[in-house]
């Protein structure tokens, strides 16, 4: 298992240094795009399943979102954390695309890259060890979740998006985002439950949340440099 975790988390790292741009995760593919732009008028069924397709592709989402319900046991807590992060992603997604709010997408990026290195390194107890204090990680949750949100919403906003019915193909999207969401923390939590009968994953977890946290700092570099060099 941890063999197996390591390997992931580097090929992630080597995908995102070898092939930059699919170190955007947020990046809506010419097809999509195509059809997004080509769109006038409601397509409920469309936008769920872009909605869907996006979360289950996004890796900074899902890297995050790992690292949230990491030493989550019971599953009132993992749905309390799920819930908060889906309301920061909602309303930012929302309110950047029908609300018009705008913002660098390489500046919300790399918050989203560090998102990853910020719970990683929760996970590893390092605020309490290194700097003596433990953050609220409800409030965490729910502020990164606003960052992840408005990261997609900035993508979106560079399509040419028809106002003949975008309320409701946006409501879509995002309830697509949601199921997507479900879909794939579901099967995290199988593999995480089963991980946690095997007696190395205490053993393994710091090893992980390196490895997760060097996946964070190469999102968060990535945006950084394409931010200095894009202006």
């Amino acid at each position: 298992m941890r063999r197996a975790t390591i390997f992931l988390f580097a090929l992630i790292l080597i995908c995102g240094v070898l092939f930059p741009n699919a170190a955007s995760a947020h990046n809506v593919s010419k097809r999509d795009a195509s059809f997004v732009q080509s769109n006038n008028g409601t397509a409920i069924a469309p936008f769920l399943y872009l909605g869907a397709k996006h979360m289950v592709t996004g890796y900074d989402h899902l890297a995050f979102l790992v690292g949230v319900i990491f030493f989550l046991y019971r599953l009132k807590d993992v749905v309390l954390y799920v819930s908060l992060f889906t309301l920061g992603h909602s309303l930012t997604l929302l309110a950047g695309v029908l609300g018009g709010i705008h913002a660098n997408p390489y500046v919300i990026d790399a918050i989203i890259g560090f998102s990853v290195v910020y719970k990683a390194f929760d996970n590893m107890d390092g605020f309490k060890r290194l700097l003596g204090f433990e953050p609220n990680t409800k409030a965490a949750v729910l502020i990164f979740g606003l960052f992840h949100g408005f990261g997609l919403a900035t993508k979106l906003q560079e399509l040419n998006l028809s106002k003949n019915g975008l309320l409701t193909n946006i409501v879509s999207f995002n309830v697509g985002v949601e199921i997507g969401q479900v879909l794939a923390l579901t099967a995290v939590l199988i593999a995480l439950s089963f991980w946690r009968t095997r007696s190395g994953f205490l053993q393994h977890a710091f090893a992980t949340n390196t490895a997760l946290m060097a996946v964070g700092f190469v999102l968060t570099g990535y945006q950084i440099a394409g931010y200095y060099l894009g202006s």
